[in-house]
């Protein structure tokens, strides 16, 4: 049986720090992980600060994920609310762009006859 999930930061052994929403597996030594991702600080010359958001996994399709708790440090339940916003945000635009449609919000559109003429009329122009 699962239990109510929740937003938490994890820390686990190997130094990472993932967020996700998380469930704790009853009778198990074990976390459910959903689509956990890593949030890094950045900081700009001129002031301005921000967040980077990435995938914990690269290379994995899976949005589920188990994690033993002989992995894990802690866990931090998170009621950040700009947090799971920027977190939700990010699995929003993650989802909406892995559907494999191109979209003109991706850049312009065109055939490649088109474009081949748009860029050889460039290049003699320039």
């Amino acid at each position: 049986m699962i239990e109510e999930d929740f937003y938490a930061t994890i820390k686990l052994i190997t130094g990472e720090e993932i967020f996700a929403k998380i469930s704790s597996v009853e009778d198990t030594d074990q976390l459910l992980v959903s689509s956990p991702v890593m949030i890094s600080p950045i900081f700009s010359k001129n002031g301005t600060n921000g967040y980077k958001v990435e995938p914990w996994l690269k290379t994995s399709p899976d949005e589920l994920v188990l994690v033993n708790m002989d992995k894990v440090i802690t866990v931090s339940e998170s009621t950040d609310l700009r947090m799971i916003t920027m977190y939700n945000a990010f699995l929003k635009d993650l989802r909406s762009d892995s559907k494999g449609k191109i979209s003109r919000k991706m850049g312009y559109i065109a055939n490649i006859d088109d474009a081949k003429r748009l860029l050889e009329k460039l290049y003699k122009n320039s």
